[in-house]
């Protein structure tokens, strides 16, 4: 008879997109070699959504079927991302699940939904969505005192004023005190340069960076 684990990894069910080992793209982490699960779903439409393909469709699979392809992979880090992951509320035992199996795992969030249940292990990065995005709206403000120091803020910005309003954002929230902060351009509408030499100008206490994986292989899927 199978243990109430096993019973229960075979009960809950998520609906994925894709399952894939690459370098992470993002996040103080860019560049470790990680297995990404994403899951299919998002109630946000970001003009600039690069994953527009996770909206729908994806396979219904067992917790206990991801946890093994997850673990024929061979890799310590996992990122559980969408879409966004946390509009299936299964994703919560994913996670859990995931650390108890001792990788380090980390969730990108969009910053809509709440994130107090995630389980603390897990780092959580998570969106702000700047006017560009067309999401503004959607920011859940309540998540930030719920941050910590092991959690990141990213922050895409398509022009001067997304940039303006993420000064706001970090000064009003004094952000870099509760966790690290990252602010990123729209691949072709923001000038990286541009946005490096404005962080740079305006002695910001943030991270630039770039999508290493767009560097790397463009928009590939898989990657």
């Amino acid at each position: 008879m199978p243990d109430k684990d096993s019973a229960t990894a075979s009960a809950v069910r998520l609906r994925i997109t894709e399952i894939f080992a690459s370098v992470q793209g993002e996040s103080s982490r860019v560049g470790l070699p990680t297995v990404f699960v994403r899951l299919t779903g998002c109630p946000l439409r970001c003009t600039w959504c690069d994953t527009a393909y996770a909206f729908s469709g994806g396979t219904t699979r067992t917790l206990e079927d991801i946890l093994a392809e997850v673990a024929s992979h061979g890799l310590r880090h996992v990122c559980v991302t969408g879409g966004e992951p946390l509009a299936q509320k299964a994703c919560l035992q994913l996670l859990t699940a995931l650390c108890d199996a001792g990788h380090a795992v980390s969730l990108e969030t969009s910053g809509a939904l709440d994130i107090a249940l995630v389980d603390a292990r897990v780092a959580r990065i998570m969106d702000l969505k700047a006017p560009g995005s067309g999401e503004a709206a959607k920011n859940r403000y309540e998540n930030i005192p719920l941050l910590r120091a092991g959690d990141e803020v990213k922050i895409v910005l398509a022009d001067a004023e997304d940039y303006a309003w993420a000064r706001q954002m970090i000064a009003e929230h004094a952000l870099e005190r509760r966790c690290e902060v990252l602010l990123s351009p729209v691949a072709d509408a923001l000038d990286p340069a541009t946005l490096a030499e404005w962080v740079v100008r305006d002695r910001l206490p943030v991270r630039f960076q770039l999508q290493l994986h767009k560097v790397l292989w463009n928009d590939a899927r898989g990657r």
